[in-house]
């Protein structure tokens, strides 16, 4: 109990702080994906007043919790920590404790147990960490990929969160004034268990894990993580200034500008989100000046109009500390505000400056970031600003070589050390209940370096094999090493620390288009006006799906794992039946993909397709991918099948910088579990986590989860 006022305590003491040097109130105005309105200054003061609030009744509350027994935690554990390192592989990881890089993972090890971790069908991590939280399969929890399609259009939409703008405007000249914008929804299901300790009173500080955006309300505090957007409503738009007219606009992520050089001086502008309060919702712009300066080493970049400038100086190869943007939105209203950092790749011959996405500001925040709103402000004034997309490290600035893996690395371990504060934060302030913090850093490190572990990649030619070769291993280490920091910081006899991955990974060097085979084995048809490839003759299809005639297609693929089926009772354009027809259609898929060989390396494609409903059997499978397709380890849907594009050819190289995934069958890439404990079973699965600590605090365990406890007797041995 001490230790939760103490927490908010500090809140309101940073808050305090706050109110004497706050900026103008500000608003967050979204693109055309339709992002909530909110004032930025009345959520700091709402957020404010709820602390105070808090404070006043907590005395009351703590006289009924003595009184009814409400967050009491009986037996030894007072306090569970989880830490969770994305993408850590068990392979690897034996690796570099026999080699002596993770002694205190391998201490861990030996006192408790070290094995590989079951993920979830399919294995990627927004369905692995929505298994953790709920202790479900998919079916139950609703998440089955990063992005789904609307089965009304065929569009993709994101599948973990649904935001609208105002439905209504009050016109005021050229302004318009939303009302009653609809929050963000999340579209995950079930209750999180730390939700379910938390109805309990039983404190949770919950930090960065996966599909916790918009953050849920319970007893604790949370800070979200993927699937935050940023400030232009996207899932991570960078952007990159240079003179070198041989640069092209990227495939995906961001934006190149090119820009003329005048002596020593760069002008540009700053791209913000559009302004739905002016008729048009034109896009919001700042300008910016860079000056070169010291002979080409270092720059001076001026942003703002007069009167409202603000100027800093970075070296070549340097990052900015955070710079905060602020976008005129309209009169009384104020600003549209964010953070960025800068990094310039060089001076000469060629100029390129690149800024980050541009992040919604945590202490300032324009939509609801984290549980309580004040968490996130909380922590940004205590220990400094810090990134908030959900896909923080920028993987598609590398991936279209605006930066190189040095500027990547450095990004990443900044990423870093911002998360390691808020853990070590959250240790000191929740000594009860449990502590969560997921690492992200293992993962984007492990999809952008793994071409480094296998001279024969193909996307190794062309770039750097010598630089990152070993910085796999670094962050492996990285992570051993913070986990000593943490045990430093635990007391054996009441406190119990698991370490966890969501799922492991292996070399992408082959990309299958599952478009292009349904195309040529006759399911999916093409329009007849759709584009044809000059060399094949072959129908071609553009991004989502564009070209395909859904009067006579029977199944399409979009995302990293699923085909769906055009269903009469579930698409809108739907032409198959169910029943027979349908089950005798993904028969005949599952057999032929079954025996697919790719020509160049004549290797089986995958080691099984899963047909959906015969591995789930929750209520949710109707509105999942009827087929997943479980590559073996070196094969992944590709680029353009992701996108629902349908290219000429089936198979192609990789030669991205992303170069490791995880997006295959999940038996071959299952997770990490560390405890300082031994567990009851052999076969851990993600979906253990939420039992375990539930039962730990003597909270019984929800029939529906369809995980056990991983300490005390199991069921099957129970019975």
């Amino acid at each position: 109990m001490r230790q939760r006022s103490r927490f908010f305590v500090t809140i309101l003491a940073v808050l305090a702080a706050w109110v004497g040097t706050s900026p103008s109130a500000s608003a967050y105005i979204g693109p055309g994906a339709g992002f909530a309105f909110l004032s930025g200054g009345l959520v700091l003061i709402g957020s404010l007043f709820l602390a105070l609030g808090v404070l006043l009744v907590y005395p009351i509350k703590l006289m009924w919790r003595f009184a009814t027994g409400a967050g009491r935690i009986s037996g030894e554990t007072k306090r569970i920590v989880i830490v969770g390192f994305d993408g850590m592989d068990p392979l690897l990881a034996q690796r570099f404790m026999d080699e002596g890089r993770m002694p205190n993972l391998r201490e861990m090890a030996g006192e408790g147990c070290f094995t590989p971790l079951e993920t979830s069908y399919p294995s990627m991590s927004p369905v692995a960490w929505s298994s953790f939280a709920t202790g479900t399969d998919a079916s139950r929890h609703n998440i089955f990929d990063f992005i789904t399609r609307d089965p009304c259009t065929y569009l993709p939409i994101l599948s973990s969160t649904d935001i609208r703008g105002a439905e209504k405007h009050l016109k005021i000249g050229k302004y318009r004034i939303p009302i009653g914008t609809p929050p963000p929804r999340s579209l995950r299901k079930g209750k999180s268990w730390w939700k379910l300790l938390g109805d309990r009173k039983i404190f949770s500080n919950v930090i960065r894990v996966p599909i916790t955006f918009p953050p849920e309300e319970f007893h604790g505090a949370c800070l979200a993580g993927m699937c935050v957007p940023d400030l232009r409503g996207t899932q991570g738009t960078f952007s990159f200034w240079t003179t070198d007219k041989s640069l092209t606009g990227p495939d995906a992520g961001g934006e190149v500008h090119l820009v003329g050089r005048d002596g020593n001086s760069v002008r540009g502008s700053l791209v913000g989100p559009p302004n739905p309060m002016v008729e048009g919702s034109p896009v919001m712009r700042l300008p910016m000046k860079i000056e070169i300066l010291k002979e080409n080493e270092r720059i001076r970049i001026t942003i703002g109009a007069k009167g409202k400038q603000q100027s800093f100086e970075i070296g070549v190869k340097e990052y900015s500390d955070w710079i905060t943007l602020e976008y005129k939105a309209a009169p009384v209203i104020g600003n549209v505000s964010g953070i960025v950092r800068f990094y310039c790749m060089g001076t000469a011959p060629e100029f390129g400056l690149y800024m980050t996405p541009i992040q919604i500001d945590p202490a300032n925040p324009a939509m609801p970031i984290s549980h309580p709103k004040v968490y996130s402000i909380y922590l940004a004034k205590k220990l400094g600003p810090f990134a908030t997309l959900g896909l923080a490290e920028d993987t598609w600035a590398l991936n279209e070589r605006v930066i190189d893996e040095r500027a990547f690395w450095d990004y990443s371990m900044l990423i870093y050390e911002e998360r390691r504060k808020q853990l070590f934060d959250a240790l000191q302030t929740t000594k009860k209940g449990s502590v969560v913090c997921v690492f992200d850093t293992t993962d984007r490190v492990s999809h952008m370096f793994h071409r480094y572990l296998d001279p024969e990649h193909p996307a190794n030619a062309g770039k750097d094999t010598e630089w990152g070769k070993d910085k796999i291993a670094e962050v492996y280490a990285l992570a051993d090493h913070l986990v000593g920091e943490v045990r430093a910081q635990l007391d054996p006899k009441r406190d119990r620390l698991m370490v966890i991955s969501d799922h492991g990974f292996c070399q992408f060097k082959r990309g299958l288009n599952l478009n292009s085979w349904l195309r040529d084995h006759g399911y999916l048809v093409l329009k007849d006006d759709a584009p044809v490839d000059p060399e094949s003759g072959k129908q071609l299809s553009r991004d989502w799906l564009r070209d395909v005639d859904w009067s006579k297609t029977k199944a399409f693929a979009l995302g990293l794992t699923g085909i769906f089926i055009n269903r009469k009772a579930r698409e809108r354009g739907g032409i198959v039946a169910e029943g027979r027809e349908l089950l005798e259609l993904k028969a005949k898929i599952v057999s032929e993909l079954g025996a697919l060989i790719d020509p160049k390396t004549n290797q089986k494609v995958f080691r099984e397709v899963f047909d959906a409903a015969k591995i789930f059997t929750g209520p949710y499978v109707f509105e999942a991918p009827d087929l997943f397709v479980g590559y073996v380890r070196g094969f992944r849907n590709s680029w353009d099948c992701a996108t629902g594009a349908c290219p000429a050819e089936m198979f192609s190289d990789n030669t991205k910088s992303w170069s490791g995934d995880h997006c295959i069958d999940p038996r071959e890439v299952p997770g990490v579990f560390f405890s300082d404990r031994p567990i009851n079973t052999e076969r851990p699965n993600l979906m253990d986590l939420g039992p375990t600590a539930l039962q730990t605090f003597g909270v019984k365990v929800p029939k529906y989860m369809q995980g056990q406890s991983l300490f005390g007797p199991r069921e099957e041995e129970a019975a």
